[in-house]
């Protein structure tokens, strides 16, 4: 079974450095959100950050981690979207 806790820390594994936000959507440790802001995203598209993240975690998504919603950043990403919401907000 997977925690938002081991979620983290496998993909923190993987992603040294990287700032991980895990939310268990349910409630039933099947159903996560995760957000992953790391340099290592740079260059890639969207779809290659979420194989990236999709290999870290195994064969196991899809079947203990029946639904995962990705959102995966740059830090340089982060940073504008923050200056967004604070310039709008």
């Amino acid at each position: 079974m997977w925690s938002k806790e081991k979620i983290q820390s496998v993909i923190q594994g993987a992603l040294a450095g990287a700032q991980i936000t895990v939310t268990d959507l349910t409630g039933t440790s099947d159903h996560f959100q995760v957000l992953i802001v790391t340099d290592e995203f740079e260059g890639l598209s969207s779809i290659q950050r979420h194989r990236k993240v999709y290999d870290i975690l195994g064969s196991d998504v899809g079947g203990a981690i029946h639904a995962l919603s990705l959102k995966t950043y740059t830090h340089q990403q982060w940073k504008k979207i923050h200056e967004e919401v604070q310039n709008h907000g």
